[in-house]
């Protein structure tokens, strides 16, 4: 796997994940992106016994971009504390087949999460339905499809796949989510592509940014 380094010090390790590995280990025989860069750092910096590197959050498999690392306990738990706050900001960006019918609005549903994928469901009262919010804005074309901005405002489990499909755009290659475009394997066109977010030792605010894959 190529290094795709966008940040690094003491406390933090910003990599670019690509498309179609894990971000963490799931006790399976795959590869995680976790898993790698620890053996990146403890051969780099020849560090004898464990390292400590975890992901303060996790991008679902098929997905590519920025993943935050905290290399140390504190850092950890402050990066957890800012996002559970909601003081970063994510963009993500994603590539659709269909242009919505308005160039930039607001998806509001209540879903539900079940094994390996979330339904809509019909308002608070179901079993198990979490309010999800998403902005999005149509940036211009992209090759044959049209490329989208989305800002989260929460953080469900599929949020952006699950949205986007119920408003009839699903995102390319999201065959699980309605898209009849199939992009290489473990392959969706979704990035997550900015993170802003201060630092949980210096606090200065870090804004991160990784390059937008080719979807071929």
């Amino acid at each position: 796997m190529d290094i795709q380094i966008l940040y690094e010090d003491n406390h933090l390790l910003a990599v670019n994940k690509p498309a179609g590995l894990l971000t963490q280990p799931s006790g399976t025989s795959q590869d995680s992106l976790e898993a790698f860069y620890k053996t990146w750092i403890k051969e780099k910096y020849q560090k004898p016994g464990n390292v400590f590197l975890e992901a303060a959050h996790r991008l679902d498999k098929p997905v590519s971009g920025i993943v935050l690392f905290a290399r140390t306990s504190k850092a950890l738990s402050r990066l957890h504390a800012s996002l559970r706050e909601k003081k970063a900001v994510k963009i993500y960006l994603a590539l659709v087949d269909k242009l919505p019918s308005r160039p930039e609005g607001v998806l509001e549903h209540y879903l539900a999460h079940d094994s390996h994928h979330t339904r809509l469901v019909v308002g608070p009262s179901a079993p198990g339905a979490q309010l999800a919010r998403l902005h999005y804005k149509f940036l211009g074309p992209r090759g044959n499809g049209y490329l989208l901005e989305i800002h989260l405002e929460t953080g469900r489990y599929h949020q952006i796949r699950a949205q986007l499909a119920a408003a009839g755009f699903p995102i390319r290659g999201d065959e699980r989510y309605g898209s009849h475009r199939h992009l290489a394997e473990n392959q969706i066109a979704l990035h997550n592509q900015r993170l802003e977010i201060d630092h949980p030792v210096t606090h200065v605010k870090l804004i991160l940014e990784a390059p937008i894959p080719a979807w071929g």
